[in-house]
């Protein structure tokens, strides 16, 4: 497994609309296993493919506390969404800021794992915000995109 380079808010690829998945071959794997071991190494809660220049729907998350609890999902393809939740989001792929997005409280996914057999998910809060964030990601869709408000430094808040 290697620490992926995360591309950054200007990178053309995190405009780019993911490609399916077809079948999951040895090199994908590797690159999802790598996803996980990235994701874990800066501490962030999930991960989108075209953030590591793959323009592959694929997206890894761990919002647990002890960030041992791995989600993998390929081809995600949103069924379901409702209630609505504001909060502060970041994205790995724009370091040191944040901002306000409203984004509904609850999602229902369906997609594959990572042995491709059909799998579905039904998140809230955090987890509804990680899946909706990571799924924006396979379509070009950045959370800057969604704001409510300014963007804002992460330094600024932690000052005050």
């Amino acid at each position: 497994m290697a620490i992926r380079n995360i591309r950054e808010i200007g990178d053309e690829v995190l405009r780019k609309k993911s490609k399916e998945v077809k079948e999951m071959t040895p090199q994908l794997r590797s690159v999802v296993d790598d996803m996980l071991e990235t994701l874990y190494q800066v501490g962030g809660v999930g991960l989108a493919g075209p953030q590591v220049g793959i323009l592959k729907r694929v997206v890894v998350m761990d919002v647990s506390e002890e960030q041992n609890d791995p989600v993998v999902l390929i081809n995600p393809e949103i069924l379901e969404t409702s209630g609505s939740q504001t909060g502060m989001e970041g994205c790995l792929s724009v370091p040191g800021k944040h901002a306000q997005v409203t984004r509904p409280s609850y999602v229902k996914v369906r997609a594959q794992n990572v042995e491709m057999e059909p799998i579905e998910l039904e998140a809230t809060d955090l987890l509804a915000r990680c899946v909706l964030h990571e799924c924006d990601h396979l379509d070009g869709i950045l959370y800057v995109d969604k704001k409510d408000g300014p963007l804002l430094d992460n330094e600024a808040e932690e000052e005050e």
